[in-house]
């Protein structure tokens, strides 16, 4: 485009350059270079003086480009190239100058921008033509000639149409991939320059482009509206392939430096894809939108390249070529098969456009595994959308926002959940809401604070571990080191305790018969002592009894049995039978804001062989007797002539966060008002601080939380859109109020939700049903999972009336007990009905991005959503609440769960077997050949008809023993053998 070939020619057109006197050896060095990407790469214009700036029709069949190839006319005309006869032919009318031509789709027609209607146009073609018979030359310099407007014609030239004629220089246009609208580059800001202050008017001489600004308008040339509003020169846009978004390049206020940015159509969500500290241009989507093919000098003033990078700009850019001159304006084909550019690598130096295959394989393969690109791209550029914001916001852009890297993952209490807050809060400030949140008025009166613990850190000066005992009638004291011999546990009380040992073998309390029960304090008094237990169950029971036991064997659990029976503090290892022998449990995030009511540390195996040392016992040999369950072995005794005094130090780090609350009143403002709550958290996991399953190459990377939980965020704000329009439309059906509710805190354990439902800003009894979205981005095959549907006996009936229109492949789960907000409020007495698409391979991972999404499928839950709430919120008979009892597969810990297989089991699988919807790279499961659409039949031996029996097998197996699994593939009955994992 105009600006694009002031580059070109001030580089290649002085002297600057060295001429290509390249011996054959090194353009075939280059051309293998090149070959990753490129192959059969051809010259493909000869005629005229030189020729570029090609794009290709809808079809690929055909190319629009500019050249100077007019005898009486110096400057570029637009010609159209057959690129299945070779045949070519003149669109513009052969007067003035041209350029920045584009097919529109669907259509005859093409537009391009032009000076042939200026009065002076054959004057300045006259002068330049003598100018050149001169025999002089001059240094080429893109003028910006202010006659240039935006034209449209049919391919034959015919029916041309003038669409833009705004005073300055329009041009730089190209068509949406529906043929709707033109977005094209302006410098109408600039006149009449009798506006100009003095220094805008000495930036003017020196640098007209400065002004230039991207503009959208209808393909008619109607309703032109500007887009962009920042120093610096703002052109070359393009739309991308799914005509959501724009991307262009932006030149800092000196015109040193340029930069390629995306933005919605509506100058909303910009994002700045390089930082490039250079030149770069003519960025191009490719068709499928993975990345960005632009030019860049990077490697020096004289030098272009072409550059791929990603379309979210998080990695960086990767060359493509590597021939020395020029290679700019890159077109790929609308197949994504070819690519069209402009270069000068032939012998005479002059550009002219080229043709190659391109490899879409490599290139995604290249983009996807560059180094990830270490800065949070916050735009530089200012927007007219940022000054004067849309009122409706999509779910989309809500997303976009959302799961920015900018954002750097909304943990709970950070920067960017405050950034998220804000922006919901601004939402609903702008559908005229009204805030219910704290008397202090945070986030304009929609805030409600709340306390947590943001982690805990150990004091280690005020950390101490010695251990006295009698060695040959002398006592001997040992000093150990913490965070090296001995480590507290997260939910470690503090303080000084001083006492006997004794060992408790697994520190079991397991109710039950003798057989079946587990009793490891059975004729032991640990009263005011210090009890040492084994991590996990016994290492050698059979897979049943490793169910049973396993269901009792969480930390917390043994340490509350601990305390129960008298102890003063409570000691865990790892015995040398067991996983991660040995080593000390890592202080992880604990969000609760009570201390297990006991000191509670984690030793080494060095630590308890001095314990044991005095005892003549070899921890080992005890293990090993306790492994089996033999009846006649003593495996729990006082350990004796020790001693051991530990001083525990850990602190917790306070914060707060916030909720977003917001109320939709109903028509009749009465003194016993009911409400129905509508919400969703907001809040995921920062860099994989906690819960993230990122793979070892993934580690520390922002997890972006599209779907967890930016998806049912987005859809609750559209449901306060949509039911504030109701509302406004439909008065008489509001007889309840609304509260929107966006949680934080639910990553660290509902805590968020919890805080409302125990401070609520209305009465709790007056809250008639909690409807909450958590992971709703997912939608596949159609399938979508309401749970807590047996919460109350109206949700079958209403699910039933509103899923007919809508048309869901529905799974309905009456268990109101899940791991997400609706477990605050069903404990309350609260109905609750959730929604979710599903679980899959990217949960709590980096790669939980909005491309992810389906974004059709978030439209068709936020109107399926509406009309329950709708008719929850009109129908004058309140829900009934049903007591759901809780199932007992229910009660423990993930800590309780130690084999790891990584299956992403499908929740809304009917019929025998469980369904897998993927398996996380890596895994065991990956690695021993299990796939996304088997069905599991049989776990080690044990028959699997459901998602509970998956859930008893995979409690019983052992790490690092292989078990044979059987899947349904195709029809077929596979046997593959799977070995578990620790999940420590």
């Amino acid at each position: 485009m105009g600006f694009l070939w002031t580059i070109l020619f001030a580089v290649f057109l002085t002297g600057d350059v060295v001429a290509q006197d390249t011996p054959s050896n090194d353009t075939e060095a280059n051309a293998v270079d090149e070959s990753q990407f490129l192959s059969n790469a051809r010259q493909l214009t000869y005629d005229g003086k030189r020729a570029g700036e090609g794009y290709f029709s809808e079809d690929g069949n055909a190319l629009i480009f500019q050249t100077e190839r007019e005898s009486d006319n110096p400057f570029y005309q637009i010609y159209l190239l057959d690129l299945l006869t070779g045949d070519t032919h003149r669109v513009s009318t052969g007067v003035g100058k041209t350029t920045c031509a584009f097919f529109r789709p669907g259509t005859d027609e093409v537009l391009y921008a032009s000076t042939h209607h200026d009065a002076f146009a054959k004057a300045k073609q006259e002068e330049e033509l003598k100018f050149r018979a001169s025999g002089k030359e001059r240094r080429y310099s893109w003028d910006y000639d202010e006659k240039m407007d935006i034209f449209s014609a049919n391919r034959d030239g015919s029916n041309l149409k003038q669409l833009t004629d705004a005073p300055g220089y329009d041009a730089e246009a190209s068509y949406s991939p529906d043929g709707k609208y033109i977005v094209f580059c302006s410098l109408r800001n600039a006149y009449p320059k009798s506006r100009l202050s003095p220094k805008e008017l000495k930036q003017f001489e020196v640098d007209p482009a400065y002004f230039g600004e991207i503009y959208i308008m209808n393909a008619d040339g109607s309703d032109q509206i500007q887009l962009t509003d920042s120093p610096g020169y703002d052109g070359g846009p393009f739309f991308t392939p799914d005509g959501e978004h724009i991307v262009w390049r932006h030149f800092t206020s000196d015109g040193s430096q340029a930069d390629i940015y995306t933005m919605r159509i509506d100058g909303s969500s910009v994002r700045r894809l390089t930082d490039f500290d250079s030149m770069s241009w003519a960025p191009y989507f490719h068709p499928s939108g993975a990345y960005v093919i632009f030019a860049s000098n990077k490697l020096g003033f004289s030098n272009f390249e072409l550059y791929l990078v990603d379309g979210r700009g998080r990695h960086e850019p990767v060359r493509v070529t590597t021939t020395d001159g020029f290679d700019g304006l890159p077109v790929f084909s609308p197949d994504g098969s070819r690519l069209c550019w402009t270069s000068n690598r032939n012998s005479q130096e002059v550009s002219q456009l080229y043709l190659a295959d391109w490899n879409h394989e490599a290139a995604l393969d290249a983009v996807t595994s560059a180094p990830r690109n270490p800065n949070s791209f916050v735009p530089s550029v200012q927007t007219v959308s940022d000054l004067k914001p849309s009122k409706k916001t999509s779910i989309r852009q809500h997303i976009e926002f959302l799961a920015d890297d900018a954002l750097e993952g909304r943990m709970t209490g950070s920067d960017g959940a405050k950034r998220a807050a804000e922006h919901i809060a601004s939402q609903f400030e702008e559908l005229g809401l009204t805030p219910v949140g704290d008397a202090e008025r945070s986030l304009r009166g929609f805030g409600q604070t709340f306390e947590f613990t943001a982690g805990r850190r150990i004091i280690s000066e005020e950390n101490r571990f010695s251990i006295t005992r009698q060695v040959h009638g002398a006592e001997q004291e040992l000093e150990f080191s913490v965070e090296q011999d001995f480590q507290p546990l997260s939910f470690s009380r503090n303080g000084v305790v001083e006492g006997e040992v004794v060992f408790v073998g697994y520190g079991l309390t397991v109710p039950g018969e003798l057989g079946e029960g587990y009793d490891a304090y059975a004729g032991l008094d640990v009263k005011d002592k210090i009890v040492v237990a084994l991590r996990y169950v016994p290492e050698s029971v059979e897979p049943e009894r490793r169910q049973e036991l396993n269901r009792y064997a969480g930390l917390r659990y043994k340490a509350m049995q601990a305390r129960e029976h008298g102890a003063k503090a409570f000691l865990v290892v790892a015995g040398p039978n067991s996983p991660n022998a040995g080593k000390l449990i890592p202080l992880d995030f604990d969000s609760s804001l009570a201390d297990s009511g006991i000191v509670a540390a984690s030793i080494s195996d060095t630590v308890a062989n001095a314990l044991f040392a005095p005892s003549d016992k070899n921890l080992k040999d005890v293990q090993s007797g306790l492994d089996v369950e033999n009846p006649h072995f003593l495996g729990q005794f006082l350990l004796p002539d020790v001693t051991v005094k530990i001083v525990v130090s850990v602190e917790k780090v306070k914060k707060t966060d916030k909720n977003v609350v917001a109320l939709l009143p109903p028509t009749q403002l009465t003194d016993d008002i009911e409400y129905v709550v509508v919400g969703a958290h907001y809040d995921h996991i920062g860099y994989g601080e906690i819960g993230s399953l990122a793979g070892k190459d993934e580690a520390g990377q922002i997890h972006n939380g599209a779907d967890d939980n930016a998806s049912g965020t987005a859809v609750v704000l559209e449901l306060a859109a949509t039911l504030s329009e109701a509302a406004q439309a439909h008065p008489e059906k509001f007889n309840r109020g609304v509260i929107f509710a966006l949680w934080s805190g639910e990553e660290l354990g509902l805590i968020g939700s919890t805080h409302f439902v125990n401070d609520p800003v209305v009465p709790l009894d007056k809250v008639v049903a909690y409807v909450n979205f958590d992971m709703v981005g997912r939608l596949r095959e159609n399938k979508l999972i309401l749970q807590g549907v047996g919460s109350s006996s109206v949700w079958t009936k209403l699910i039933e009336k509103r899923n007919v229109p809508i048309g869901f492949n529905l799974t309905l789960q009456t268990d109101p007990y899940l791991p997400t907000d609706v477990t605050a409020f069903y404990p309350k007495e609260v109905p609750v009905l959730s929604f979710f698409t599903g679980g899959h391979e990217d949960y709590n991972r980096p790669t939980d991005d909005i491309e992810t999404l389906n974004y059709e499928g978030l439209e068709r839950i936020s109107q399926f959503a509406h009309g329950i709430v709708l008719d929850v919120v009109h129908t004058p008979e309140r829900p009934e609440y049903v007591a759901v009892e809780r199932s007992e597969s229910e009660g423990g810990s993930r800590d309780t769960l130690r084999a790891y297989l990584g299956t992403i089991p499908d929740y809304t699988t009917e019929g025998t077997g469980v369904k897998l919807s993927g398996v996380r790279a890596g895994g065991p499961a990956d690695k021993a050949g299990l796939k996304g659409g088997d069905v599991i039949l049989e776990f080690g031996g044990q028959q699997i008809a459901n998602i509970y029996d998956y859930t008893y097998a995979l409690d019983a197996v052992k790490i690092g023993e292989p078990v044979e699994v059987v899947v349904l593939r195709d029809g077929e009955q596979v046997t593959l053998t799977v070995t578990p994992e620790a999940r420590n």
